[in-house]
């Protein structure tokens, strides 16, 4: 029987279990085949407080990881392939492991960014091919940008990345955008975006490890053609990470984990989220990390009003 069990190791999970362990709960993370979450995907970290030269994600994380075992925290790495929530204390299924019963659960599995699945995508993420425009923009002063995207997503971050960028360019495969009108008439508004629809995405072109185009086809005559590029942001939405939990908490109509307002407590006692899985509008690591801070802490009064 554990205290409390943490699924995931971004940096909401990770300040929890350092909290948690600082506090002898002696947490259990439970940790998948590719640890640290999706700010290992990029390089230089420069907006977290404490690094005023930067600091690489992969090794952020890590640095995480090494305090929250420092103070005692015991990680696990596998799949959890099911949790069963409807009786305490809650049991955790990791495949190829006993099931774990656990007091308290942490749910800090994150939300995955929506690919293109196109050759030349996921191998250049982080050197040229992006998926946050707040986290990656300052590193584009003065280069060309392309966005892709026709929601509200893709429309905010080609504002926003017109304050570095020379050209943000917005591919669309369709003429028509999904965004609200206000977010369309303020990207349209704006002289430093351009506008490149009926537009399909098929390849990340690059050399030398790095991006230097995005060839596309016109849906309409099926014409080639590679749009120069020094960046492309992939801005199509992202997926909370919450299917296994087969519905058992409450989430929003997008799979977002629903907690009450300024806690992180979930629809059922005992379960708490916090990161991206319940965070749709930040999404930065800091956010995550002051969340994973307060799932601990509302974690730790639980468990003492039950004691």
């Amino acid at each position: 029987m554990y205290k409390t069990v943490i699924l995931g190791t971004g940096p909401a999970g990770l300040t929890a279990a350092i909290y948690l362990a600082r506090a002898n709960m002696n947490p259990v993370v439970i940790e998948g085949p590719e640890p640290g979450g999706q700010l290992t995907l990029t390089t230089d970290v420069e907006n977290f407080p404490g690094f005023p030269d930067g600091i690489m994600g992969r090794e952020l994380m890590q640095n995480m990881r090494d305090q929250a075992e420092h103070f005692g925290a015991k990680f696990i790495r596998g799949w959890v392939k099911k949790v069963e929530l409807s009786n305490s204390p809650f049991i955790v299924t990791v495949e190829g492991l006993e099931e774990m019963k656990t007091q308290t659960l942490i749910i800090s599995t994150g939300a995955s960014a929506k690919l293109l699945n196109i050759p030349g995508e996921k191998e250049n993420i982080g050197r040229g091919v992006s998926t946050c425009a707040t986290c990656d923009g300052f590193f584009f002063r003065g280069k060309k940008i392309i966005v892709v995207g026709g929601g509200d997503s893709a429309m905010e971050e080609a504002n926003f990345l017109t304050k570095f960028a020379s050209e943000v360019r917005v591919v669309h495969r369709r003429n028509e955008l999904r965004a609200s009108k206000i977010m369309q008439d303020r990207a349209r508004n704006n002289p430093s975006i351009t506008w490149s629809l009926h537009c399909i995405p098929e390849e990340v072109i690059a050399t030398d490890k790095r991006v230097t185009g995005l060839k596309v086809k016109n849906s309409d005559t099926g014409k080639e053609e590679i749009l120069e590029s020094d960046g492309i942001f992939i801005a199509i939405g992202h997926r909370p990470n919450t299917a296994f939990l087969d519905n058992q908490v409450k989430t929003d109509d997008l799979g977002y984990i629903i907690v009450n307002p300024g806690t992180t407590e979930t629809s059922i006692p005992g379960v708490f989220a916090c990161g991206d899985v319940q965070d749709h509008k930040y999404r930065q690591a800091i956010t995550a990390a002051g969340s994973g801070c307060m799932a601990a802490l509302d974690c730790e009064r639980y468990l003492d009003s039950k004691a």
